[in-house]
């Protein structure tokens, strides 16, 4: 279902999206990562899906893959694919939560879990995104 309540179905199924592969290329993306495209000044294949480039066009300006899914309605799995693909062919540059931007050749930093804090404040906008949600929603509210 939509956010409007309504449900849309869409002609091509995730999996089409992804090609079959259930898990992005890269292990370090998360929700949370802040995308960016690059200036690789190179034009995307003919052979780019739509979702390759709505997502790429969406990352003229920093987003988060959430962020990126929400608008392209699908699944944040099947975004984290499509992104990773970009990422790999350097199309696309994620942030990590310090204030670098990972080329792409690089896969993050070997820290186990919680070595990467996201952003305070981009956790706060999703919070109030949620919070606009529930109230928007039938029987929402506080």
């Amino acid at each position: 279902m939509s956010v409007d309540g309504e449900y849309h179905d869409r002609p091509v199924r995730p999996y089409v999206v992804t090609g079959g592969r259930v898990r992005p290329s890269r292990n370090t993306i998360r929700p949370e990562t802040l995308l960016i495209a690059t200036d690789a000044g190179k034009p995307l294949p003919v052979s780019a899906s739509s979702e390759e480039r709505a997502l790429l066009w969406m990352c003229r300006r920093l987003l988060s893959l959430v962020e990126a899914a929400v608008h392209l309605r699908l699944p944040v799995s099947v975004v984290s694919v499509v992104a990773c693909d970009l990422i790999d062919a350097g199309f696309l540059a994620m942030r990590a939560s310090t204030d670098e931007f990972l080329p792409s050749g690089a896969r993050g930093r070997s820290g186990g879990p919680g070595s990467a804090r996201p952003d305070l404040q981009l956790l706060q906008e999703v919070l109030i995104g949620l919070q606009k949600l529930g109230e928007a929603a039938p029987g929402g509210g506080g």
